[in-house]
């Protein structure tokens, strides 16, 4: 008697992709609600009362005890990191593979929430996105290739910092000129400039740093360009829409999986 053929393999096979995406999205739910309150992998406790939840509430996704749900991205996050997950099966990043491509892809995913969230880069996401970088970029291109990647990042990315710095004191002086309380907020952070020597080393060379550096800031103005005119059109557009803060870690990390996870992409973007 038959047990299985080739067509029920093949779906068999796609419960291991898909469960590992699901405990991506329970790791990157995890660390992006208890990081940034505490700095630590602390206890699973309510982002609304502070009321310690049960593992087995937390990995279900029930309310706290004192009735307060969850917050919605939990459910984005899941779907988004299951999606990769099966992606990155069928499509393991060159020279990764599939396992490192879902360590990476976590990575990705807790600076990418938090960042979102919180407008933060935080220290300890750095320390470890420098270990993993390093590591990979060891493994899949060597270290020559890898330095340069990481410093072309750190270059570039401290001229953008220091103009950032100085585009910032002009801000708030024209703030306070018309009456308003200037601000310390930055385009970009030094945990931007963290983060991009890290995206550096992942993708490795001064060209492809270069290429994703350029991607990430052109997304960031095609998506700001659309907020405008969005603003624009539902007439809450004023002054100080352009001086809203956008984080633009979110933009790196894009750019970066583009580059590391679909090729081909980058290929019909920049060509040659």
């Amino acid at each position: 008697m038959k047990i299985w053929n080739y067509n029920d393999f093949m779906f068999y096979e796609w419960i291991f992709p898909l469960a590992a995406g699901w405990i991506a999205g329970w790791i990157v739910n995890y660390i992006s609600d208890v990081l940034p309150v505490t700095r630590r992998l602390s206890v699973l406790a309510c982002l609304h009362c502070g009321a310690s939840f049960t593992i087995r509430d937390y990995l279900f996704f029930q309310k706290c005890p004192n009735g307060h749900n969850r917050l919605s991205r939990v459910w984005w996050v899941q779907a988004a990191m299951v999606a990769m997950s099966l992606y990155t099966y069928s499509h393991p990043p060159a020279n990764l593979g599939y396992w490192a491509g879902m360590v990476l892809l976590t990575y990705f995913g807790i600076v990418f929430t938090i960042d979102m969230e919180h407008k933060l880069i935080l220290h300890p996401t750095s320390i470890a996105g420098g270990a993993l970088a390093l590591t990979l970029g060891l493994v899949s291109r060597g270290l020559e290739n890898t330095l340069w990647g990481g410093v072309t990042g750190l270059i570039v990315m401290l001229g953008f910092y220091l103009f950032g710095v100085l585009f910032s004191k002009l801000r708030a002086r024209r703030m306070q000129a018309m009456g308003m309380e200037a601000d310390d907020e930055e385009a970009l952070g030094q945990g931007d400039v963290i983060l991009v020597t890290i995206l550096g080393l992942l993708v490795g060379g001064p060209t492809l740093a270069l290429s994703m550096i350029f991607l990430s800031i052109l997304l960031g103005g095609i998506v700001s360009l659309f907020l405008i005119v969005g603003l624009m059109v539902m007439r809450r557009y004023n002054e100080n829409a352009l001086m809203m803060f956008i984080p633009f870690g979110p933009y790196f990390i894009i750019g970066a999986g583009i580059i590391i996870y679909f090729p081909d992409v980058l290929k019909a973007i920049l060509p040659g």
